[in-house]
């Protein structure tokens, strides 16, 4: 019974945790690239982040146009989320500098994954939306555009689009899952 327990409560700490980290990796990437918040997308982000990053703020500045804040509270809710699993699952103290230090650097890596699995969805998005819909005006373009773009850009310099069909997202997928086997 306590096994199970566990597992349920580990379920729900890993979901909520990991989409949270991934709205605040959105927002971060969103005001990096300067994509519009006025979507509706853009406002389900900040609505869904702002009681985490706004106070955040007032302790972190923005370092060079980064929206550190949101990078922090990612990278904090990542470790959060490993010291949780690790104490419930394991006889590890994680209170022992070794075991911390193991739980800094896996949370990094958790989050270089995490912001390459986002990328390729982006890369998703833009590739269905140029096959389909290549308006540059419609709301979700203005939101994905901006944010793979300067991927893409050098990309499209080396690869032209064969019958009006732009094959560069997928490329950027095959390049980012060959990130993904390093990280």
């Amino acid at each position: 019974m306590v096994t199970q327990l566990i597992q349920v409560v580990l379920l729900l700490a890993n979901t909520c945790c990991t989409l949270l980290i991934a709205l605040l990796l959105i927002r971060f990437f969103m005001q990096l690239f300067r994509a519009p918040f006025d979507s509706q997308i853009g406002s389900f982000v900040l609505n869904l982040t702002n009681w985490l990053v706004l106070p955040l703020r007032r302790i972190i500045p923005a370092i060079r146009g980064f929206d550190s804040a949101s990078l922090l509270a990612a990278y904090l809710l990542q470790v959060l989320l490993l010291a949780l699993v690790i104490s419930l699952t394991t006889v590890f103290n994680v209170f022992n500098p070794g075991t911390m230090l193991q739980i800094a650097i896996s949370a990094l890596l958790a989050l270089l994954r995490l912001i390459t699995y986002l990328f390729i969805i982006l890369l998703f998005a833009q590739a269905i939306l140029s096959w389909f819909n290549p308006n540059p005006r419609t709301p979700l373009n203005r939101l994905i555009a901006p944010m793979t773009d300067p991927v893409l850009r050098p990309l499209r310099k080396i690869i032209p689009p064969i019958s009006n069909i732009d094959l560069t997202p997928l490329v950027a997928i095959l390049l980012a899952q060959i990130i993904l086997i390093f990280l």
